[in-house]
């Protein structure tokens, strides 16, 4: 385990595993289309590899990297896009990938943005469901895991650009990211 960690949640195998019912759902529900798995940078990146090698219906891929925190660690609410995508989506039908769901506010805005543009659909499937964290009423429509309100990093999952690449995940230690108040960070 990590030091810096007061537990861990889900180990690798555990996710891979789930990663892998993940891909499967998705390849069910879209056997007769070609979906565009759209992730959400950097968190999701590990997520989005796994998963698409256990999808086996044609689909394609594109990026998308969003802000709504800056360099703070709670968010501003303001959600900005980064990185936009390569393509047009008029007529597709769209799969998020994102890390974890939280305050929801990302997720949201960037639901609302694609059904803008026009995609047939869109849905989302995310590693992570953090319930407890919710300001706006959103749910992934696939999820892996329901995590506890509290700050988790490991498999793409970060703190200050920190900790990504733990193949599991687990609780960061809250004196880790005091800064001088009781409020624990949110995750997108």
């Amino acid at each position: 385990m990590h030091p810096d960690l007061e537990r861990i949640l889900f180990d690798e195998q555990t996710i891979l595993e789930k990663v892998g019912q993940l891909g499967a759902q998705l390849s069910a529900d879209y056997y007769d289309k070609n979906p565009l798995f759209i992730c959400i940078l950097k968190g999701a990146a590990l997520f989005m590899a796994d998963l698409v090698k256990r999808v086996t219906v044609p689909m394609e891929m594109d990026f998308m990297a969003i802000s709504s925190y800056g360099a703070s660690t709670q968010s501003s609410g303001a959600v900005r896009i980064l990185n936009d995508l390569g393509k047009p989506i008029e007529g597709r039908d769209v799969i998020i990938v994102e890390d974890i769901v939280d305050t929801g506010l990302t997720l949201a805005y960037l639901r609302d943005t694609l059904l803008r543009r026009q995609a047939a659909s869109v849905r989302i499937v995310a590693l992570f469901d953090k319930p407890g964290g919710r300001k706006v009423e959103i749910a992934p429509d696939y999820y892996g895991f329901t995590v506890p309100n509290e700050f988790i990093v490991g498999y793409g999952l970060d703190y200050a650009e920190r900790y990504r690449n733990l193949p599991f995940v687990g609780v960061l230690k809250s004196d880790i990211y005091a800064t001088g108040n009781s409020d624990k960070p949110e995750q997108a």
